[in-house]
């Protein structure tokens, strides 16, 4: 059937698109994704095929900002921690062991704000929130205004500020490793990271050093390396941690809204129209 293939669709990074499988298939034409990130995919080497690229960037934005959301509220407010508690046999605790930090009033700093990164400040917002963001480029004027968020041109201004830092970027080379031991070290001692990005965004062995040593309060995080982590990785055995199972897209509404998004994107390829999400290689 090679020579009949003429489009994929990617779930969950499958198949993997290597040399090997892009040499089998000389009638391909396009290549849909499942979601915003690209980073599993060699987009040179794909382009070099003559193999066109689409992802699916606005059926994920709502539900990926409702898991940063979700994430920073639960730990905020110790959900995590205090469930166990609730369900023991014995219910025996003191109530100041069990102390969160109000989210009115606090201080939201989001690293990437694209759809998804506005998304969260709209989110954000509505809990009374305030907003600093760090972007690329600079939102204009009246959309700052519609959410209240003030631009921080450098991140470390942002990192020093925060009372909530919430990661929500693409990795790229120059993404990898964005928040280190610096910048975990320029974060307020109460602060807490929200990462729904990619794991490699984090420096993981410095996120556990800041997280034991009290360099920051707590860590939030949908998204590690690996995935899943290793069951005796130190990240898991930390009551100051939540980790989920990179839910961020993980909705019934989303996969359908997804899906519909790719199959746009593959009939425009083969019909040689533009393709609404087309993804080009930097």
């Amino acid at each position: 059937l090679s020579k009949k293939v003429q489009a994929i669709y990617l779930w969950w990074h499958k198949p993997v698109i290597d040399q090997e499988l892009l040499q089998s298939l000389p009638n391909l034409k396009v290549i849909a994704n499942s979601g915003v990130g690209m980073d599993h995919l060699d987009l040179k080497l794909v382009a070099s095929f003559g193999v066109k690229m689409a992802n699916a960037p606005h059926a994920v934005s709502s539900s990926t900002a409702d898991t940063g959301m979700a994430l920073l509220l639960a730990s905020a407010r110790r959900l995590v921690e205090v469930y166990h508690i609730a369900i023991s046999s014995n219910m025996d605790y003191c109530e100041a062991d069990i102390l969160g930090v109000e989210v009115a009033g606090a201080t939201l700093g989001i690293i990437g704000m694209g759809n998804i990164g506005y998304k969260i400040a709209l989110r954000a917002k509505a809990f009374e929130m305030n907003i600093l963001y760090h972007n690329r480029t600079r939102r204009k004027a009246q959309e700052e205004q519609a959410v209240g968020a003030t631009y921080c041109e450098k991140i470390d201004s942002l990192l020093q500020q925060a009372d909530f830092v919430m990661v929500v970027v693409s990795l790229t080379p120059q993404t990898h490793s964005l928040i280190g031991k610096r910048e975990l070290e320029l974060m307020k001692p109460t602060a807490t990271l929200i990462n729904i990005s990619r794991g490699a965004v984090v420096d993981q062995e410095a996120l556990v050093m800041a997280l034991q040593t009290g360099v920051i309060r707590a860590a939030a995080l949908d998204v590690t390396y690996p995935e899943p982590l290793p069951r005796d990785h130190p990240l898991l055995k930390l009551k100051n941690v939540i980790v989920t199972p990179h839910l961020g897209i993980k909705t019934d509404k989303a996969t359908y809204m997804i899906t519909e998004e790719a199959v746009e994107n593959i009939l425009a390829a083969l019909n040689g129209l533009p393709i609404p999400n087309e993804v080009l290689p930097s």
